[in-house]
């Protein structure tokens, strides 16, 4: 629960005031750009404005090309170059709404950082949020546990990474199919659940919390995850055959103008701007400027930022820090391992009974999304054996066999790739050397020039 001080009333109650001397503007532009679909948003500045952009954009799962972001002074200016999901410029506007709502009043709830950012569930659910350390079938004793309670999972998505795991699990109770709103018996979800997550390997601990209320699900995960230090590295955290590519990420101070810039360098995937902006904003930095390009296999993205205090990066333990967390950000949401996909007729203990079969057949489940459309579980899960390695299929075809009834289909994860990291280079990689000049990169952020080659 958030509590409103005096100041932060008053703050919010001027930004409702400029918001309506100054309302946000949405344009979107399908000629400039015979590729893709520009949308170009300006707006009175406040903190959290880029994010809470860009969160709308994942949500309507449109990929971002390019985008220029622009938030020096009392105003800011995005511009974006997007596709759907299969490539296309859009076919007609669909997000100019849905950014005005973000931005305006309803996006004002940014003043609760710390709990969420937009919402996503309804508030029909009890919301469960579990942070721990991975093992081999926590997943399946997790689930059991809310079988037993009579609790009803209607939705849930699942993280794992540096042998962390963070979840944010919706439940109903079993006979009302209603929040549950029993004290007693949430103190009890939340021990029984406690006991199971620590184990007897948890040296950071575990965490649980229970609430009725919504909350945006991706975004609310990598502040658990940043919560948790996932970032931090030890060897003896670290599963055999876990390292995978990093990214690459320099950190470097622009004195003369105040900034640290910050360029990071990966193979592309969807949603990955979303994941970078969201660790800059849970570590208290605001980005000034950035470019980003992703139009090939690798994305780039470079970022002007300064502490919300205002002072750039002043040591190297936090330039450190930053490049591990962007790390982190990264190789979240990439998954390892098969991905199964699972739709059957939902029923009480469904996901208990097959993450069990998972766990009895030697599989470890590396991450999960969990959804209900009406009485239908339309369930996917990354699994990998117990030893880190892939699944064979003889396998799958056992618990293909036990499973019975349930359809499960075996897919491979759209967002792991097998690209090898960028090779290593001695100076920092600057997105603005793309750029002839800044009157040129001005007017192309504008779309006012379809390229450089258009200014005499």
């Amino acid at each position: 629960m958030h509590y409103s001080s005096p100041s932060v009333d008053v703050d919010y109650e001027f930004e409702k005031l400029v918001n309506r001397m100054h309302p946000p503007r949405v344009t979107v532009d399908h000629i400039t750009d015979r590729k893709s679909t520009l949308i170009k948003v300006d707006s009175a500045n406040k903190r959290g404005s880029l994010l809470e952009v860009v969160q709308v954009l994942t949500d309507l799962n449109l990929l971002i090309k390019r985008a220029y972001i622009s938030s020096d002074g009392g105003w800011f200016m995005d511009v974006f170059h997007v596709t759907d999901q299969y490539g296309n410029k859009l076919s007609e506007d669909i997000v100019t709404d849905h950014i005005l709502q973000s931005l305006g009043r309803r996006g004002c709830s940014f003043r609760s950082l710390r709990g969420s950012v937009g919402v996503q569930c309804a508030s029909q659910n009890t919301t469960i949020e579990l942070t721990g350390r991975d093992r081999p079938g926590l997943l399946s004793k997790v689930f059991a546990v809310l079988a037993d309670l009579k609790c009803n999972v209607v939705g849930a998505e699942i993280w794992t990474h540096n042998s962390r795991m963070a979840s944010i699990v919706y439940i109903t109770d079993e006979e009302t199919g209603y929040p549950i709103n029993d004290s007693d018996r949430l103190t009890k979800i939340k021990q029984l659940l406690l006991y199971v997550l620590k184990g007897d390997l948890d040296r950071r601990g575990a965490q649980t919390a229970v609430s009725v209320g919504s909350t945006h699900t991706q975004r609310r995960l990598h502040q658990l995850m940043y919560a948790d230090r996932d970032y931090d590295t030890d060897e003896y955290d670290v599963p055999e055959g876990s390292s995978g590519c990093k990214p690459l990420v320099t950190v470097e101070n622009c004195v003369e103008r105040g900034y640290t810039v910050v360029n990071l360098r990966c193979p592309d995937r969807p949603k990955l701007l979303f994941d970078t902006v969201c660790t800059l904003t849970d570590m208290q930095y605001v980005v000034f400027h950035s470019t980003i390009i992703a139009e090939g296999s690798e994305a780039f993205q470079e970022y002007y930022i300064r502490h919300t205090d205002g002072c750039p990066i002043s040591s190297e333990a936090e330039r450190q820090r930053v490049i591990h967390c962007l790390e982190a950000a990264v190789k979240r949401r990439v998954s390892k391992g098969l991905r199964l996909e699972l739709c059957g007729e939902d029923r009480l203990g469904l996901l208990s009974d097959v993450t069990r079969i998972f766990r009895e057949n030697g599989l470890s489940v590396t991450r999960a999304e969990v959804t209900t459309r009406g009485s239908t579980a339309v369930n996917s899960f990354y699994v990998i054996d117990s030893s880190g390695n892939q699944v064979k299929s003889e396998t799958i075809e056992a618990v293909r066999n036990v499973i019975g009834e349930i359809i499960l289909n075996v897919k491979e994860d759209e967002t792991f790739t097998k690209s090898k990291s960028p090779a290593q280079q001695t100076g920092g990689f600057s997105l603005g050397n793309l750029f002839k000049t800044r009157s040129e990169k001005f007017l192309y952020n504008l779309g006012l020039i379809r390229s450089c080659s258009e200014v005499a």
